[in-house]
């Protein structure tokens, strides 16, 4: 038998929201905005070198699109920087959604009076405004971000900083997370049941841990 299950922490993007979704097509967006605002570079390798830059200079960097100018065509144009993010916040709030059985899930979770919070790297600005524009915010009991501890995923800190929030042994906690590196396995090192999110529906399994533990 399972022990008890006190506490359920989450990942966020790419476990409770599509955030690669939302980025690619925001990105998308903005690369057309530059296009029709003098940027000349053809948008299927134009996308795929902003992406590029963001993945140099960070997944939530604030200066992607000036340095992928600046790359492109040797300054980053006032007009033209300001046309891609003005179309990148635009297109955002369309892609910016729960995943399937998201909502489902945190309702049966609070239902049971278990203790939530989110574990990830993105800064708190950021992750708190995703969870509020998808409604799920008032759920959790905590979040903690790199801005609390200053050190991303698979550092054992942000794991440590919810297990002290929580004030529980780890296998009294669940850890729900999309990635085996990041998530998963330093998760199940300091002792966390652990459970992999590949795709939405995998969420669901979160129940049997419960039925188990009955």
């Amino acid at each position: 038998m399972l022990s008890m299950i006190k506490a359920v922490l989450f990942d966020l993007d790419q476990t409770l929201i599509n955030f690669m979704k939302m980025k690619s097509e925001s990105c998308k967006s903005a690369l057309d905005a530059m296009v029709k605002n003098g940027l000349k570079i053809d948008k299927k390798i134009g996308i795929k070198k902003l992406m590029d830059t963001y993945l140099r200079f960070g997944i939530e960097s604030d200066i992607a699109f000036t340095k992928f100018l600046e790359e492109q065509t040797g300054k980053a144009d006032e007009k033209i920087l300001q046309a891609g993010i003005d179309a990148y916040l635009k297109t955002k709030p369309n892609f910016l959604k729960p995943y399937p059985y998201v909502l489902e899930i945190l309702e049966y979770l609070k239902s049971l009076n278990v203790k939530l919070g989110i574990v990830t790297d993105a800064p708190k600005t950021k992750a708190t405004h995703r969870m509020k524009a998808i409604n799920i915010i008032h759920f959790f009991d905590f979040i903690i971000t790199f801005d609390d501890t200053g050190e991303k995923k698979p550092s054992n800190r942000p794991f440590k900083l919810a297990m002290e929030k929580l004030n529980l042994h780890p296998e009294e906690i669940l850890f729900v997370g999309d990635s085996m590196t990041r998530d998963i396995r330093p998760a199940k090192k300091l002792g966390m049941k652990v459970l992999r999110i590949r795709r939405a529906e995998d969420l669901k399994k979160i129940k049997e841990f419960f039925n188990n533990s009955s």
